[in-house]
């Protein structure tokens, strides 16, 4: 073979490569799964394997929200809640997350607690509102049945002891649910994905491009404006924020991350953000942190290897080093 047949032929080569070489393109989707709805965007050079992907880890979510949703009808937590001798038999699956709930309820002193649901009652976020705010012999009747010490974990069986009616799984379930179905794509072969709750997101590895996911962290008081952004990198962000959730009696709105000493919404922060390595734990914690004071709170962010973000009451902003706002 001549050297000008081995030319042709090397570039020939090259040629079908460079053809065969797939482009990584960009997929999204969103679902109505917890009441909200679900945004997942995975970047991929196979669209089947993307798609296939996406559908396999929002079943997943799926999967969670019916098995363990207190809202859920059926599910085993909704089942304890309605049931007469208040136990459930849960999985392996099930008694870590109450596990992990306990330890999250330790680390706040009992402040973060997921049988706040006489309280949110009450105030009437179950219902249409109230025309005025509950009285104090309103308060104190909810506040006598909150008390997760009241909830027993013995070896694989809930239990809920009186005078505790119910258990909540609003603060944690689907921060749960975010990071499970960014482990299903993981497992699948997806390197890039962004799954998104609004308030919980999970991401595995950044963009294809080599650059971190930006997400903007709303400014609690306008609506349309941010007062920054967070750069998240195969990490987790959960948000809590007194302008999520709310009812609003005689003009004034009332949050639902309540306060189980006072009865009252916890009023001296109005958002706190936690990048940590599980949007199940970013979840727990941005809740429990509302209540908690700043300094324990990077005291913990620096021994559990957390970046956090606070608005106060005044609109004071404190951040942990490792937190980055642009």
């Amino acid at each position: 073979m001549n050297i000008k047949k081995i030319i042709v032929l090397m570039f020939t080569v090259f040629l079908f490569t460079a053809c065969g070489k797939k482009e990584i393109q960009k997929f999204t989707e969103s679902r109505f799964l917890f009441g909200t709805y679900i945004q997942m965007i995975v970047y991929s050079d196979n669209e089947k394997e993307a798609k296939d992907a996406m559908n396999a880890a929002f079943e997943r979510i799926g999967e969670i929200d019916s098995k363990y949703n207190s809202k859920s009808r059926g599910s085993v937590i909704y089942n304890l809640n309605n049931s007469e001798k208040k136990e459930a038999v849960l999985d392996d699956e099930g008694k870590m997350l109450f596990e992990e709930v306990k330890k999250v309820y330790d680390l706040s002193h009992g402040k973060y607690d997921i049988t706040i649901s006489p309280l949110l009652e009450v105030w009437g976020f179950y219902t249409d509102g109230r025309e005025s705010v509950p009285n104090e012999d309103e308060l104190k009747e909810a506040l006598k049945h909150i008390d997760f010490d009241k909830v027993e974990l013995k070896n694989n069986i809930l239990v809920i002891n009186e005078p505790v009616k119910e258990i909540d799984t609003g603060s944690f379930l689907k921060g749960y649910a975010v990071e499970e179905a960014k482990k299903v794509l993981a497992e699948r072969g997806i390197k890039y994905a962004f799954v998104s709750s609004v308030s919980s997101i999970s991401t595995e590895g950044g963009k294809p491009d080599g650059t971190p996911w930006k997400i903007g962290i709303q400014n609690p008081d306008i609506s349309n404006e941010i007062l920054g952004i967070a750069e998240v990198e195969g990490r987790a962000l959960g948000i809590s924020g007194d302008y999520q959730i709310y009812v609003e009696i005689n003009g004034k709105k009332y949050h639902h991350i309540m306060d189980k000493e006072t009865g009252y919404p916890i009023d001296s922060k109005k958002l706190v953000a936690v990048i940590c390595d599980s949007a199940f734990l970013a979840d727990m914690y941005s809740t429990a942190f509302f209540s908690m004071e700043t300094d324990e709170i990077f005291q913990i962010a620096e021994r559990e290897n957390l970046e956090v973000m606070i608005v106060d009451d005044r609109n004071q902003i404190k951040m942990t080093k490792s937190f980055h706002l642009k």
